[in-house]
């Protein structure tokens, strides 16, 4: 009874004319003298109950005090949002991603072809059509080609300058494209190892090697660049050992090459795509054919 009561004592009181501040005094009370101001309206007639009060608060006083206070509160947030922006991170641009080189060493020319001196030529040709890649192009003084294994780029070269002058055309590949040596792959024939047998290694010296030698020679003296190591033995008896390397290979040893090769390529595509390590433990831990048999 007594709620009910409440409403009809309030219609009943008389206020002054043109205004209302029994309505508005207490958001003026915390409002801007502005605010409040555009907040206080004149009088409307009411009606006598609760209907005729919550009417007149519904359709004048409320809506215009929630749209100042949006106003209000939408101003003050905008320099909040605009420092917010100024120091907001920016994305960071992915690392610049170089290309592999991998080199492979050997003599140009048909006096050459098959011979033991040449394996590192004939693991880039293996790997080219492995992949694909074209190697028609002469470059930087090499047979030069460029595709990707998954999504490495990668550049194929086999110089053409004679094997003791490699180093020419491989300090200038890797000047112009700025390679990181740790991503500069040279593959060649190496005497100490049995034949067959492959060593993938991180860094080294040339090891008598020519080739070797003239490509370390060419990056000032830097050893720190992977190396493919392809055994090709010792000469039988007291063969001279430049004779022996110039020699061809006989079908067996093709076919046993053929297997190397294989294991080769599987070797770098793990190289490139899963890191050096692991590489290394393929290919340093797995036999050669003629092991196998």
């Amino acid at each position: 009874m007594k709620a009910a009561a409440f409403p009809s004592k309030i219609a009943n009181l008389s206020f002054p004319p043109g205004r209302c501040p029994l309505f508005f005094r207490s958001p003026a009370t915390f409002l801007s003298p502005a605010l409040s101001s555009s907040i206080s309206t004149p009088c409307r007639k009411l009606r006598r109950g609760r209907r005729g009060i919550e009417g007149l608060m519904s359709q004048s006083s409320s809506s215009q005090l929630l749209s100042s206070l949006s106003t209000s509160f939408s101003s003050q947030s905008e320099p909040e949002l605009v420092q917010s922006q100024l120091h907001a991170p920016k994305p960071k641009s992915p690392p610049q991603q170089f290309p592999w080189l991998i080199v492979g060493l050997g003599n140009p020319g048909k006096k050459f072809q098959g011979t033991r001196h040449n394996v590192g030529f004939e693991m880039v040709d293996a790997l080219a059509d492995a992949e694909g890649i074209s190697m028609n192009t002469v470059n930087f003084k090499a047979l030069f080609g460029k595709g990707a294994i998954g999504n490495i780029p990668i550049m194929l070269a086999k110089p053409q300058t004679f094997m003791n002058a490699s180093g020419e055309s491989v300090g200038q590949i890797v000047s112009f494209y700025k390679i990181p040596l740790k991503q500069v792959l040279v593959i060649y024939d190496d005497l100490d190892l049995p034949f067959g047998k492959l060593r993938l290694l991180p860094k080294g010296g040339h090891g008598g090697h020519n080739g070797m030698r003239s490509i370390i020679d060419r990056l000032k003296g830097n050893r720190d660049f992977p190396r493919l190591r392809i055994g090709i033995g010792r000469p039988p008896g007291k063969m001279d050992t430049a004779n022996y390397v110039l020699r061809q290979f006989n079908k067996q040893e093709q076919q046993e090459l053929d297997y190397t090769f294989q294991t080769g390529l599987e070797a770098i595509r793990i190289m490139l795509l899963e890191g050096f390590n692991k590489s290394a433990t393929f290919v340093n831990t797995r036999k050669s054919m003629e092991q196998l048999s």
